[in-house]
């Protein structure tokens, strides 16, 4: 059974979302899809002051076993990337929810949070994959 943060929200599609506050939301792939996709071998980030749209594809996660597409699960604009994944990204398997974070939105529109799963409703999602 993956680790499902309480505090996060997450979208249909595995992405997590931390609120930092003033508007901003750290953003990166649950310990779920990252034990699904196996050893990071590159990861490709959006560009800071990029604006992206909720469910546009941002980033790319590529393991030994598949390229994924990372989904943006707010509107807004790119804010931070976690530049250290660049030289180091395994540091996606090794700590999904802390230091493997992928970039930071400031939200155009925080209602679409709403939209997004808490822990519980995630758990259940993922419980037949």
């Amino acid at each position: 059974m993956s680790n499902v943060p309480k505090e996060l929200k997450y979208a249909p599609s595995h992405e997590w979302v931390r609120n930092e506050g003033d508007g901003v939301f750290t953003v990166g792939i649950s310990e779920h899809a990252q034990e699904l996709l196996g050893d990071m071998v590159f990861v490709e980030l959006p560009e800071e002051g990029d604006t992206v749209a909720l469910g546009d594809d941002c980033a790319v996660a590529e393991s030994v076993k598949a390229a994924s597409d990372i989904y943006a699960p707010l509107t807004g604009e790119v804010v931070a990337i976690n530049e250290d994944l660049e030289d180091s990204p395994e540091m996606v398997n090794n700590d999904p929810y802390g230091d493997g974070w992928l970039f930071k939105i400031k939200a155009e529109d925080e209602s679409e949070l709403a939209n997004l799963l808490d822990a519980e409703a995630y758990s259940a999602s993922i419980e037949d994959e």
